[in-house]
């Protein structure tokens, strides 16, 4: 028995010594290298992709031959590759490589889908012809192409490769993939349980892209992406978290196929219990006591345990009434603060110490813009509220920040800044970054107002500089950087209506101070023949100021305007004035505050504006008896006061969702009872609002749900109220072309004098329409609006009309 052990422990022994003779290292000279195989390649080429060269020592098995091989692989080029070895001598090898090359694409083409697809899926596979194919890049492909559907809802889509030799040559293929999306899978039922606190209902809407199939969703998807539904599911969990449940998790979801070939997802929540806040004590503060801290912290012993909430009233609060805004409002840019729990008690009240580091205050040292390619750095410079050697605000930043946005030359989904802080001298560099977006409109449009069809054409420049025309690198195609604005319209439908204006503004007269200086002509021509038209020429000049007082959003805007009207066999509203010319002279003076900085599409904000126009009381100066004179003679010089005021504000509902809320009147008036308010001048309410086409001087009012001027009296009304409000939801923000849905119901009527007057007597609508912001053409929308109220003089009610807008916004 133990010779028999002996033995085959000795046999055992030799083989495994002849075993390690075999993976014995040795090194040669490399000789000679051989190719082989199914492929088109030289020796020289090879040894180049593998580093190696003739007359150079290799160590056969080494890891450095290895790695040779490896990058052969690399190439993506060979289906097999196999290396052997022919002893020259006992110090010099030829290398023999056998080498299968992958084969040649020369076509590759899709199978049972539509012609989009196709083209989406060239683009995602980015097969290129003359690319080698092999089975890695095919099943590769096989699986991109059934994810790419899968995300589309197909759950069930199969997809096979077939590879065709190319008649002409045998390394080339041609491949089809066969593609069988089958029937959509759709999401029938989410199933939640567990979630005793929160309705499913409930559950279901935080799920913004994972939704059953119902007639609620109609025109929204019920497909399953993965992606998505975890998103969703975490959207879930947060919800909890902030209703106090830190604990919450989902337990398990599932996914079934129902018999009707929908998807059933069983969602089991584990909601855990619900925790509260308890005692908060401050450590660390020197600047504010504790009491302070706590107000403005807003959180009391009892409620709800809500992380989000903490985070916004310590770091993130939208109105900036945060804890940190108080410090960095006044200096104490680097001031932290972290919310340290300290105990949780038996009745899951959490207790938590805020633990202040106050740091020093920063002193602003340095301020730079990036990424204005167009405009001038002093134009820039001088909106800017965080100066050199100012303490660091926090809401300087960020009021700087809006008064680029209101420049409108920048995209406002882009502006950034970034603080570069130095801890040890204490002071900070201020960076902001812009990017420029096209600023100037040709306008080149058409609409339909007061029964006829006008055509305008323009053009603005909204970044003109006069200082620039004689610098040629400041021309694109123009001179432009200084902020300056010049406008050029004309408008016509022919022979009876045109209008011609032009208009310059210079936002910073003399460049030190913010005082706006505008000039602007005119002239308008209604005509039906040479017997019967009316003229109207005018200009003013204004000069506006940035207040102080009541605050820095307040302006006020004075200007002179001259108007003459000559008439000439023309006859409108009720005045007996047919023949004859009128002047208009008058002072107007606009106080303004607006704290509105993106125009095309506000979040939020408000605009307040009152407007008051006098003329000279021409009748209180003069002895005439205009008893006795003619209208003609009456209103040769008009004599007035009008009053106007408008409200707006922009108030975010939820995510990119704004409620628009508006108000407006206006109220026209003589000095002389005998001659009352003018025959021009007057407010005309109901329709579109094409303010583009205005004759005898008309203020046009918008009133979606009813025709043109029809909740007017013949020749105008002196007194008007309007009431709106609006929701608008984005479809898209991007600067070259926004695009957001409007719903709105309005109200609004005109009256002939104050006896009438009832704020509350209006003409209802409601409707829906849509608006597309394009920098080259303005703003171009459309409007259906059901107006609930009949027209003066007409016992039916209005019902629907339909609207187009151009270049302007309600």
């Amino acid at each position: 028995m133990r010779l028999i052990k002996l033995i085959i422990f000795i046999f055992f022994s030799v083989l495994i010594c002849n075993g390690q003779e075999q993976f014995v290292s040795k090194t040669y000279i490399l000789s000679e290298v051989q190719i082989s195989g199914e492929n088109n390649l030289s020796p020289k080429s090879v040894m180049t992709l593998m580093g190696l060269e003739i007359g150079k020592k290799i160590t056969i098995p080494s890891e450095d031959l290895s790695k040779s091989i490896k990058k052969l692989w690399e190439q993506n080029i060979f289906a097999d590759i196999q290396i052997s070895k022919i002893e020259k001598n006992e110090k010099e090898i030829i290398l023999d490589i056998y080498l299968k090359t992958n084969p040649i694409l020369t076509k590759f083409k899709f199978e049972g889908i539509k012609k989009s697809e196709e083209d989406n899926l060239r683009e995602e596979l980015k097969f290129k012809i003359g690319m080698p194919i092999s089975e890695s890049i095919i099943q590769t492909s096989k699986n991109k192409i059934r994810s790419y559907f899968i995300e589309k809802g197909y759950l069930n889509t199969t997809c096979s490769a077939y590879l065709e030799e190319d008649s002409l040559s045998g390394d080339r293929v041609k491949v089809d993939f066969k593609i069988n999306k089958n029937q959509r899978t759709k999401i029938g039922e989410i199933r939640f349980s567990g979630n005793n606190s929160v309705k499913s209902n409930k559950l279901k809407k935080l799920m913004k892209d994972t939704r059953e199939q119902s007639v609620r969703f109609l025109f929204s998807s019920s497909k399953l992406i993965n992606e998505k539904y975890k998103l969703d599911l975490n959207n879930i969990i947060n919800y909890y978290h902030t209703q106090g449940y830190r604990d919450a998790n989902i337990k398990q979801d599932s996914i079934y196929m129902t018999e009707d070939e929908k998807l059933l997802l069983e969602i089991k929540i584990d909601e855990g219990s619900q925790y509260l806040f308890g005692n908060i004590s401050w450590l660390g503060n020197k600047k504010y006591d504790s009491k302070k801290l706590s107000q403005m912290l807003g959180i009391k012993r009892g409620d709800v345990f809500d992380t989000t909430l903490l985070d916004e009233r310590l770091n993130m609060s939208r109105n900036g009434d945060d804890i940190s805004a108080l410090y960095m409002d006044d200096g104490y840019l680097f001031f932290q603060i972290n919310p340290i729990e300290t105990s949780v008690d038996e009745k899951n009240y959490i207790d938590l110490e805020m633990r202040i580091n106050e740091g020093k205050q920063a002193i602003i040292n340095n301020v730079k813009v990036q990424g204005n390619t167009k405009t001038n750095d002093h134009v820039i410079m001088r909106e800017v509220r965080s100066l050199p050697g100012d303490l660091f605000k926090r809401s300087n930043i960020i009021r700087t920040q809006e008064e680029f946005n209101r420049l409108g030359f920048f995209n406002p989904e882009t502006l950034g800044v970034n603080p570069v802080p130095d801890p040890k001298s204490g002071n900070v560099d201020i960076i902001y970054t812009v990017e420029e977006k096209p600023a100037d409109q040709i306008e080149l449009q058409g609409g339909w107002g007061n029964g006829m069809f006008v055509g305008s054409f323009g053009i603005s420049f909204s970044n003109f500089s006069t200082s620039g025309i004689f610098d040629k690198s400041t021309w694109d195609p123009l001179p432009t950087g200084d902020g300056q604005k010049i406008r050029l319209r004309a408008q016509s439908n022919g022979t009876y209506y045109q209008n011609y204006s032009i208009s310059f503004e210079e936002p910073w007269l003399g460049g030190k101070k913010a005082n706006a200086f505008s000039i602007a002509l005119w002239k308008s021509i209604q005509s039906f023949s040479d017997e019967n038209k009316m003229q109207i020429f005018g200009g003013s000049i204004g000069l506006g100021k940035r207040l102080k007082w009541p605050d820095d959003y307040f302006t006020i805007q004075n200007s002179l305007n001259i108007q003459r009207y000559e008439v000439t066999g023309y006859e409108f509203g009720v005045f007996n004035f047919i023949e004859g010319y009128s002047n208009n002279i008058n002072l107007s003076t606009s106080i303004i505050r607006s704290s509105i900085f993106n125009p095309i599409y506000p979040r939020y904000g408000s605009k307040f504006l009152i407007n008051i126009e006098l003329t000279p009381p021409y009748s209180l100066l003069n002895n005439k008896d205009y008893e006795l004179l003619e209208d003609s003679e009456k209103y040769k010089f008009l004599e007035y006061k009008k009053i106007k005021g408008k409200g707006t504000w922009f108030n975010p509902i939820v995510g990119d969702l704004v409620l628009r809320s508006h108000f407006e009147f206006g109220f026209l008036s003589g000095y002389n009872d005998i001659l009352g308010a003018p025959p021009f001048q007057r407010f005309y309410v109901g329709g579109d609002g094409l303010s583009g086409y205005s004759i005898d001087g008309r203020e046009i009012i918008a009133l979606r749900g009813y025709e043109n001027n029809s909740l007017s009296a013949d020749g105008g009304s002196p007194i008007y109220t309007k009431y709106n409000f609006e929701l608008r939801y984005p479809i898209s923000l991007n600067p070259s072309s926004t695009i957001y849905a409007l719903c709105f119901a309005e109200a609004g009527n005109t009256w002939n004098n104050l006896e009438e007057f009832n704020p509350f007597q209006v003409k209802r609508s409601m409707g829906m329409g849509i608006r597309i912001f394009m920098p080259m053409f303005g703003m171009l929308g459309v409007d259906f609006g059901h107006g609930f109220d009949n027209k003066p003089g007409f016992t039916e009610k209005s019902g629907w009309q339909t609207h187009f807008t151009i270049g302007q916004q309600f």
